[in-house]
């Protein structure tokens, strides 16, 4: 019996009628389909978290490259116009940090002061990211500063009030002075991410220059490419031409690599244990075919009376199998990509059903997405190789756990076969 034969017999058991076997392998496929969705609804959501944090840290962070000069700091002036007349540059800014005390109305808290050029905040890649949450972050002079929602928040800071900023300036000897430098606010921003803007306190590279001493900050110039996510590695060794010896280059992989490393391990971790349930739902396909065997045993007793032999009827239950499993992945690939491509819609309606009946009992309003912890909205960000592979996977399962019984079904004689129908 040829192969394209063995195929149409599979497809009929497929599409049959329900008493003819059918519904053992339209049940398996419904199995597959079903533990797909949440495996392709988890890879986008982790894939658009990843994404959305990795970008606000690049565009508002960390940039796409940092650098440093470890022989004169105070020369980065001149590497910055060196680094602007190169090729595939979208922008240069030097950046002064370091710690200090902020100080308001209902007390203090430590805060990451960031001195940069104004211009950083009006690039196109951060404007995207960046909200204000009231006032204007355009910082005007020196004596103004914007600070990060939640900073604001604890030391309750308003737009229009001063602060007061400690800082450690150098004496004559070994021991540090505090500093106290005071400065209005001007505007209260967030990230949309509570990590990367929680300690926030921005002021402008004249202010920096004016409040920190060389030995207590950290001078570096913050660089971003066309191509941030293929072509930091190349633009990174052009800057070492370019500048020469003095200088170190950090690309934004180098610089966030145990974060970025955790977000990995944590999406492979969630992929794996998701997988899990579609290896679970494959072997059901097991079951379904062997339920089919015994169902069409005559029909196997006819085929080899006729000639098929043992490698034809396993063939036309391994098609069986195939046809299974690309059926449920199809199905199911195709609901998770919907789903998922509304996640966000889908979250705020749960969030207001779950707070409607928390309300009920006299409870809180319920946060899926709590901006303290994740981001506001997440970005949707759709692997398509990846999905790829899972459907490939999904079938490979399917067929893999079908061998025995369609080995099985090969190997039965036709005429005990014969003899028990």
């Amino acid at each position: 019996m040829k192969g394209r034969c063995g195929f149409y017999i599979a497809i009929r058991y497929l599409l049959g009628r329900a008493r003819e076997g059918g519904r053992y392998l339209r049940g398996a496929a419904a199995g597959i389909a079903v533990s797909l969705i949440p495996i392709i609804v988890t890879l986008i959501v982790a894939d658009g978290m990843i994404r959305g944090i990795i970008d606000r840290y690049l565009e508002l962070g960390t940039g796409h490259l940092q650098v440093f000069s470890f022989i004169d700091p105070q020369g980065l002036d001149m590497a910055a116009e060196r680094i602007r007349e190169m090729d595939g540059i979208r922008g240069v800014w030097q950046e002064q940090r370091s710690m200090g005390v902020l100080v308001g109305k209902k007390g203090r808290t430590g805060a990451s002061v960031r001195a940069i050029e104004p211009s950083f905040w009006e690039d196109s890649g951060g404007v995207q990211y960046l909200a204000v949450a009231a006032g204007d972050a355009r910082l005007q002079t020196d004596r103004e500063m914007a600070l990060g929602e939640s900073l604001a928040e604890s030391i309750g800071a308003e737009v229009g009030d001063t602060v007061r900023l400690m800082t450690i300036q150098t004496g004559a000897g070994t021991t540090g002075i505090p500093r106290v430098t005071a400065f209005t606010v001007s505007g209260i921003v967030s990230s949309g991410y509570h990590d990367l803007d929680a300690l926030w306190c921005i002021i402008t590279d004249g202010g920096g220059r004016r409040i920190f001493p060389p030995e207590l900050q950290s001078s570096s110039l913050i660089v971003k490419v066309d191509d941030p996510y293929r072509k930091t590695d190349q633009m990174a060794m052009a800057l070492y031409s370019n500048l020469g010896a003095g200088y170190s280059v950090y690309t934004w992989k180098e610089l966030m690599r145990s974060q970025y490393s955790s977000y990995e391990s944590t999406r492979q971790m969630l992929i794996f244990i998701m997988a899990l349930i579609v290896i679970v739902a494959a072997v059901n396909v097991s079951s379904a075919t062997m339920m089919l065997v015994i169902e069409r045993q005559r029909d196997i007793a006819v085929l080899k009376v006729t000639g098929a032999g043992a490698k034809g009827i396993t063939g036309i239950f391994i098609w069986g199998s195939f046809l299974t499993g690309l059926c449920g992945a199809v199905i199911g690939i195709a609901l998770g990509l919907l789903l998922g491509s509304f996640i966000n819609p889908v979250l705020r309606f749960l969030e207001k059903v779950l707070s409607f009946f928390s309300g009920l009992g006299g409870g809180a309003e319920v946060k899926i997405l709590d901006p303290g912890f994740y981001l506001e909205s997440i970005p949707v960000i759709i692997d398509w190789f990846a999905v790829f592979l899972i459907g490939c996977f999904t079938i490979l399962c399917s067929v893999a756990a079908s061998w025995l019984p369609a080995r099985r079904a090969g190997k039965l004689k036709p005429m005990d076969l014969l003899r028990k129908n």
